[in-house]
């Protein structure tokens, strides 16, 4: 016969919806068979009460066993040699409607019994295990509860119930699924054995009974008699080895799954957190606005497919798309009322997500899972492979290499064929030095020099800027923080606007050199991933002639602004276009000047914007030529 269907017990602990789905259809082939079972033991029950009907009855039986292919089995339904068995026992029972007088006794041990144990015994453990199952309602219930809790230490009694509270009735449901699981595989074992032992039972009866049948029932009857039992020994042989296996699976499984109960971060040792993932799945709340300030958290089953995060529900056929993870941003966020919380805000920033996860471990998983989606990393042959690869990478990327030729000899072949491009915007037609071509590391980037990973606050020139225009007679401040000099710069014949996202700034030794920005973005990517620092602060910056500026999106109010002479050099990153950094020579106090390097991230082309810069520096070195040339 065919292999049996079965119930993954090691998904229990899971208890995912298509686990759930797959447990329903299981249910429903039980009910079937069930009530298949009912009728077939009614038409044998009227063969044992009364022999003057047992024309009748084996007629019904037949009549029954022909319509085996009719029924909607969700299971087994195209069991051909099961159907083909029936068909010929509906055929020989055709053959002996006519002997009417059969021993109740003989009927009563080889036909009824069998499937009497079967109705009675079998089917009704099922139903109690079924109703321990439907019961279980107190993990829902204990997991809401500490999702709730409080990030307050002054309640460790109270975590502490909690966390107990969830433990028990995790290993509870757990140990009542894998149980019943188990006997949802038996049952469809014992359904073959329930159907053929009856039937063989009352064939065995019929010819032990009447001599008469001797002549009727062939060699080849016999024979098929004798296959049919054989099938049954081995069916049994195989279910009552397949619940041994399954009983010690459940043994192992709940010695293993023990520690796994408690919602607590497991032992970094053992089960450390892997940053190399490009898909996952579990449960997660999501947080759901309900009103202008109100929002609620609904627990719900996520997994990545491909680019997309999608979710879905228990009794849910399919999930559904939650957002789209391509070039998104993900983020760990503070919450007031939960935590482990992070933040997925969609490439265009049109659409923010607010996750939480069971423990610390999960949520960076997801986190980093998210970002090695967001990379594209998935759409590789080896995407683990290279996840790992570019995580390592990321880890290395804090040791210094000895100088920038080596550096620059494995990622390039030659300077001709530079896939970066570089504006270097000091003077127009000027050719970098090939002496800095050799400079080493430390020439450029200080060894430890602070990284500032957001904005804190405006610039203090404009700061400044706006008080002397507020303390100068007829002249009106800003409430925005826009000083009164913007006149100039809104006269400007260039205005561009791009979004962009600030990665972080660090002070460099030398603006002479255009692959300092190349080595500060390595730096400071290389920082954000060993820190796991994903926050960004998003802006607009607005390239004029006269400079760039940094202005919040929200308010409109002027971040940062960066008069366009002091901008030196300004370049994309080789690989990611994405990414771009200029580098601003600054005066200091003492008649010094600091050099710092910004790198930003855009929803744009990096080279579309260093040539909008390079653009205004044209216009404005023009302009200044043509007002000397008038002078």
């Amino acid at each position: 016969m065919p292999g049996i269907e079965k119930l993954p017990l090691e998904e229990t602990l899971e208890d995912s919806p298509q686990t759930r789905s797959l447990l329903g259809v299981f249910e429903e082939d039980t009910a079937a068979i069930s009530n298949y079972c009912t009728q077939l033991y009614q038409a044998m029950q009227r063969i044992y009460d009364a022999q003057n009907e047992l024309s009748a009855a084996t007629h019904l039986t037949s009549r029954l066993l022909k319509e085996y292919d009719k029924q909607r089995f969700p299971l087994g339904g195209d069991d051909e040699v099961m159907s083909s068995t029936l068909q010929q026992f509906a055929k020989v029972i055709d053959e002996l409607s006519s002997c009417h007088a059969v021993l109740s006794t003989q009927l009563a041990d080889a036909m009824m019994f069998p499937i009497s144990q079967f109705k009675e015994r079998d089917l009704k453990a099922w139903k109690i295990t079924k109703t321990d199952f439907l019961l279980l309602a107190d993990h829902d219930t204990a997991i809401n509860r500490y999702s709730r809790l409080s990030k307050r230490r002054d309640n460790d009694k109270v975590r502490a119930e909690v966390v107990e509270d969830v433990y028990t009735s995790r290993k509870k449901q757990h140990q009542t699924m894998l149980h019943y699981f188990c006997a949802l595989n038996t049952l469809q074992y014992k359904k073959k054995t329930a159907l053929l032992e009856p039937l063989l039972g009352y064939m065995q009866a019929q010819i032990s009974f009447f001599k008469l049948g001797s002549e009727n029932l062939t060699q080849q009857w016999e024979d098929f008699l004798g296959t049919i039992g054989t099938s049954v020994q081995n069916v049994r042989r195989e279910m009552e080895e397949e619940v041994g296996q399954m009983q010690e699976n459940i043994q192992q499984m709940e010695r293993s799954c023990d520690p796994l109960y408690a919602p607590c971060d497991p032992d970094p040792a053992h089960s450390p957190v892997c940053r190399n993932l490009t898909r996952k799945q579990g449960y997660l709340y999501i947080r759901n606005k309900t009103g202008l300030v109100s929002s609620s958290w609904e627990r719900q089953y996520f997994f990545t497919q491909g680019g997309n995060l999608m979710q879905q529900g228990r009794g849910e056929v399919a999930g559904g798309l939650v957002t789209d993870l391509d070039n998104c941003s993900v983020m760990a966020v503070d919450s007031d009322d939960r935590r482990f919380c992070f933040q997925v805000t969609s490439f265009d920033g049109k659409k923010v997500v607010t996750l939480q996860a069971e423990s610390r471990k999960d949520c960076e998983e997801w986190i980093s899972t998210i970002n090695n989606i967001s990379r594209r990393i998935y759409l590789s042959e080896n995407a683990e492979e290279l996840a790992a690869r570019v995580n390592q990478t990321a880890l290395e990327a804090v040791t210094p290499s000895p100088s920038f030729q080596q550096r620059h000899e494995s990622m390039r072949p030659s300077s001709k064929g530079r896939t970066g491009r570089t504006s270097s915007i000091s003077s127009v037609g000027s050719e970098p030095s090939p002496a800095l071509s050799v400079l080493s590391l430390d020439a450029l980037v200080a060894p430890d020099t602070p990284i500032q990973f957001d904005i804190i606050s405006p610039v203090t020139e404009e700061i400044s800027g706006q008080n002397k225009a507020a303390a100068q007679p007829g002249r009106r401040s800003n409430p925005f923080g826009e000083s009164g000099d913007n006149a100039a710069e809104d006269n400007s014949i260039l205005h561009q606007l791009f979004i962009v996202r600030f990665l972080g700034s660090m002070e460099v030794k030398t603006a002479e050199s255009a692959d300092v920005i190349s080595e500060t973005m390595r730096q400071i990517l290389a920082a954000r991933a060993i820190h796991n620092i994903f926050r960004m602060t998003e802006s607009h910056l607005l390239v004029t002639c006269d400079c760039l500026k940094l202005i919040d999106p929200q308010t409109q109010v002027t971040r940062l602004r960066f008069p366009l002479s002091s901008v030196v050099h300004c370049a994309s990153h080789q690989d990611n276009k994405r990414l771009f950094g200029f580098v601003l020579q600054a005066a200091g106090g003492r008649g010094d000047s600091r050099v710092v390097c910004y790198i930003f991230e855009s929803n744009n082309d990096g080279e579309k914007i260093c040539d909008s810069i390079g653009l205004a520096k044209q216009i404005a070195f023009h302009s200044e030529m043509v007002s000397l040339y008038q002078s």
